[in-house]
């Protein structure tokens, strides 16, 4: 039991409420879209309940593996880093080894969940393995790495909307260019904790590169973006009240978590990072299924 603990730890399964809701979006999407199309076709719910449990545990075991690889890769930064010398692998917890081998088995149970979903899945999914996996070197050469990020995170919608239809459409790739610059703006947010110890050890971030100043004004304009995608995909999908107030919702939460954080107080970055980001996106996704099921 202590052994599942830690690593629930070391992969930060609470932070699955980021992405999660979104895939849900996805799915529901997906569901309605084939529905219109097929209206005189019955499917059976069977259908609909397995491909569900498949995008869920997709969800898990891609997520699981990138964060044990990210932990894997950063472990001799974390444990120089005040910050993060305590995660389970600087502190021993947790082999390097063993977060190696957990990275491996949930990627292949990852692309071995896609075979039962569709080809299109299946044949996408070493992409996606590549984007996710792939964001953990990303901060030794680039300070666009919260970027990629990013769009690791923004392929929960339009992954889940494939794996019911098998076809790719526009509302579900808005609501991924919203996750996509909601992620960039808050992982610039966590990452100004980090500034001064990244320069020190010649690892590249926003915050490094142009300041916490700017750095802050940049996850403005990203935060800016997303909620104009949505707002896009609010016309593009024709959606009513239950939308319209969850994106209020949703949007007064990200100008909330800029108020939490100024360049001189970074004490409660945690609470930005995610309480109000936890609950902006589960609200929200409540509310849009609710107006495309009802």
């Amino acid at each position: 039991m202590m052994a599942i603990r830690n690593y629930l730890s070391l992969i930060k399964f609470s932070h699955t409420v980021f992405a999660m809701p979104f895939a849900l979006i996805g799915f529901v999407l997906g569901v309605s879209s084939l529905q219109a199309e097929s209206p005189y076709v019955e499917i059976e719910w069977n259908f609909y309940t397995n491909i569900l449990l498949l995008v869920v545990l997709c969800m898990v075991f891609a997520r699981s593996a990138a964060m044990a690889f990210n932990r894997y890769l950063d472990r001799h930064f974390d444990a120089r880093n005040p910050r993060t010398a305590l995660r389970e692998i600087p502190a021993g917890i947790i082999s390097a080894n063993s977060a190696l081998w957990f990275t491996i088995v949930m990627s292949a149970l990852f692309v071995g969940a896609t075979w039962f979903i569709n080809l299109l899945c299946f044949v996408l999914s070493p992409v996606a393995l590549a984007v996710i996996l792939g964001y953990s070197f990303t901060k030794r050469f680039t300070p666009l790495c919260h970027l990629v990020l990013g769009l690791g995170l923004s392929l929960a919608p339009i992954g889940a909307y494939l794996a019911v239809t098998g076809s790719f459409s526009l509302l579900p790739i808005l609501f991924s260019a919203a996750v996509f610059c909601w992620v960039g703006g808050f992982d610039i947010i966590y990452a100004l904790q980090d500034e001064e110890f990244d320069k020190a050890q010649g690892l590249q971030s926003i915050p490094a590169a142009v300041g916490k100043v700017r750095a802050l004004q940049i996850a403005r304009l990203l935060h800016a973006a997303a909620v104009l995608f949505l707002f896009t995909a609010a016309f593009a999908g024709s959606f009513g009240l239950m939308f319209s107030t969850g994106l209020a919702f949703f949007s007064g939460m990200l100008i909330y978590q800029h108020t939490l954080v100024r360049p001189d107080d970074l004490r409660r970055v945690n609470l930005a990072f995610f309480t109000t980001n936890g609950i902006a996106s589960v609200v929200f996704a409540v509310m849009v299924i609710l107006d495309i099921l009802l």
